[in-house]
């Protein structure tokens, strides 16, 4: 019975050990749209990919996925990864997720309709599965949503304690003409993810000011 005891003693502690590491590392889902002509900006989403493989530490996570027509769909993660403790295991990791990236880059092709909120939703439950401290959508995008018609997103989404970050929001033609376009289309999707509990909204297109809000100071 003691020796019983004893062995649930360990798992459970092991698990609190677990469970403790988890809430200190941190989780990142990036989306990068590939719809119309936005497809064209996908190798400035292979920097940033780089940098963030070279950021991220052990025990956190890392996933690439698509924004196309519909997003809301696992088949549309390029790569995922969760950093291994050993240096050399986690060297490995970074050159296999690379490969993949490597090879989404050079076989994209533009969707007709760009489903941004599917990719939110998709990324939020992943989010959420990981256990991280610190949970981060980065949105590689000009944040112009288009749905087919039979593709339903008009609903509450929930993204509680995530931040959202959106990169690279190039300025569409119509923008140049109207810049409250732009200044539209950013407020708006500010208040759908306040109102989905987002941590935080932020529009970063600096590299450097990325690397100050993923420290961990």
């Amino acid at each position: 019975m003691i020796k019983r005891l004893l062995v649930v003693s360990l798992l459970l502690a092991g698990v609190s050990a677990c469970t403790d590491q988890r809430s200190h590392s941190q989780a990142v889902y990036m989306l990068v749209d590939t719809s119309g002509t936005y497809a064209q900006e996908v190798r400035k989403a292979q920097l940033i990919i780089n940098y963030l493989l070279g950021t991220l530490q052990s025990g956190d996570s890392l996933v690439v996925a698509r924004v196309r027509s519909r997003s809301f769909n696992e088949k549309d993660i390029i790569a995922k990864v969760t950093f291994d403790s050993r240096p050399s295991q986690a060297n490995a990791q970074k050159r296999a997720f690379r490969d993949k990236i490597d090879a989404f880059v050079k076989s994209v092709s533009g969707s007709a309709y760009t489903d941004i909120t599917g990719g939110l939703i998709q990324g939020g439950m992943f989010l959420n599965e990981t256990g991280a401290g610190k949970k981060t959508i980065l949105i590689f995008s000009d944040m112009q949503e288009e749905l087919d018609k039979a593709t339903i997103r008009s609903f509450p989404i929930s993204l509680k304690d995530i931040r959202i970050v959106a990169l690279n929001v190039v300025k569409l033609k119509s923008d140049n003409i109207d810049p409250r376009r732009y200044l539209g289309r950013l407020e708006a999707w500010q208040k759908r993810v306040e109102n989905a509990g987002a941590s935080e909204w932020r529009v970063i297109n600096d590299i450097e000011h990325l690397d100050a809000m993923l420290s961990r100071s």
